[in-house]
């Protein structure tokens, strides 16, 4: 069985918050803090994980927030992805969580459900009305909103059009095409450059089973508990074989390779490969990868009316308030400041996604690059396809991302058939879920 340098650390960050926030379940209470501000000095600590230009954004806004409000002095804290989720699992164990924490969806049910999170809805000095329905309810367990939606992002394909250019052939019309027209496309890659350059790098998480689960009329999550049809996730794994075996993607040896490589190594980046599945906010990271290369988004292709409504915006990340916070009531003013005022808008930018209050987007359009006007572009794009958002990663299931991973490479390398991968994951993962119950 191999296993890649990114399912390790994914793994071990998992098993830190099972064990530490397990034990924090029997000793988390609400904070000493009501929901009324104070009139006197308050002291705040908020964490996020990110690389340098997030750290130097988010505190130009700290300093924003702190010349509108004097009185409330805020302290910030920072890691990689790794090592935050391990410390934030600590210090939630120990009682000692920040007042405010950047979270991710595929702990937010997590945290939530073992009442680590304030309910956000309890809290007036937070706006939510600027926040469209389906992007506000995947903030939600059950019925609570404990996570306020930062900036929400778009699922495609980013296409690298400088590659096709030098092979001299073109997308077909990417608003209408079915997948077996993308198959052939992406066949026709890799033997019109004999090789040398692959059509597509196989979909590899969370989001993209979603999709595919969607477009079929499934859906991966429902009630709290793992409810995709083994049917399903055997098409979804199938495919993935398909396109490796009939070089339309790289072989299984180089796409586990591509795990543990940095963005510039990977091969989308290094012209190996023409298109790749990809939050489409990813695009200008990507187009940078590859040497300011041309990079545009198609659409997902889809088949016939099995495709329409199957689309959501996936919030990229949120902001979260401790519930033992003594200071809820400016820990929310904090949140509101952050996604609600067009100050911190105008300095944070699209650094965490594009901007989850529409308002907030239009206030900084000016400003955006190309490659972010194409995202939005994108974005606005779907909207005849946009559902209803689905049921968030619940409790347990934050392995989710790496159980899909190492079930697709046993599939590619053909030590499970895409039936036996099926059945393992949701055997694998609805144990964990009923584990965190």
């Amino acid at each position: 069985m191999r296993t890649t340098t990114w399912s390790v650390r994914a793994a071990a960050a998992a098993g830190t918050l099972a064990l530490t926030v397990g034990l924090a379940a029997c000793g988390t209470a609400e904070g000493s803090g009501g929901t009324e501000l104070s009139g006197g000095d308050v002291d705040l600590r908020v964490t996020w994980w990110g690389g340098d230009a997030r750290h130097e954004r988010t505190q130009e806004a700290i300093d924003a927030f702190e010349e509108k409000h004097p009185n409330i002095h805020v302290t910030g804290e920072f890691a990689d992805w790794t090592g935050y989720w391990d410390k934030l699992a600590t210090s939630t164990a120990g009682g000692n969580s920040p007042d405010v924490i950047q979270m991710d969806q595929l702990y937010l049910a997590s945290y939530a459900d073992r009442g680590a999170l304030a309910d956000l809805g309890a809290l007036p000095q937070l706006t939510t009305s600027g926040l469209d329905d389906p992007v506000l309810g995947m903030g939600r367990s059950g019925d609570t909103l404990y996570g306020m939606p930062v900036s929400t992002t778009a699922f495609g394909l980013l296409v690298n059009q400088d590659v096709l250019a030098d092979l001299g052939i073109e997308l077909p019309d990417t608003d209408t095409w079915t997948w077996d027209e993308f198959d052939a496309f992406a066949r026709s890659v890799s033997e019109k450059s004999g090789g040398r350059t692959v059509g597509i790098t196989p979909w590899n998480n969370e989001y993209s089973l979603q999709l595919a689960a969607r477009q079929a009329g499934d859906e991966l999550f429902a009630d709290g508990d793992v409810a995709i049809d083994p049917a399903t996730l055997e098409q979804y794994f199938q495919r993935a074989l398909d396109w490796t075996k009939d070089g339309a993607a790289q072989s299984a040896s180089q796409f586990a390779e591509q795990a543990s490589a940095s963005l510039d190594q990977q091969d989308f980046a290094t012209g190996k490969t023409a298109m790749i599945f990809s939050q489409v906010t990813q695009l200008t990271a990507y187009a940078a990868a590859a040497g300011g290369a041309n990079v545009t988004i198609a659409a997902l292709p889809a088949d016939g009316a099995d495709g329409s409504g199957y689309q959501y915006l996936k919030p990229g990340m949120y902001w979260s308030v401790s519930a033992r916070s003594a200071h809820p009531a400016e820990a929310a003013l904090f949140v509101d400041f952050m996604v609600n005022d067009p100050q911190a808008g105008a300095i944070l930018g699209t650094e965490r996604g594009l901007p989850a209050n529409p308002e907030i987007l239009a206030s900084i359009a000016d400003g955006l690059t190309d490659d972010e006007k194409k995202a939005v572009d994108y974005s606005d794009s779907l909207a005849p396809q946009l559902g209803d958002a689905p049921e968030i990663v619940p409790n347990g299931a934050s392995e989710t991302d790496t159980l899909i991973l190492r079930y697709l490479q046993d599939v590619l390398f053909e030590e499970r058939t895409p039936a036996e991968a099926a059945e393992g994951f949701i055997d694998e993962l609805r144990s964990a879920v009923d584990a965190a119950k």
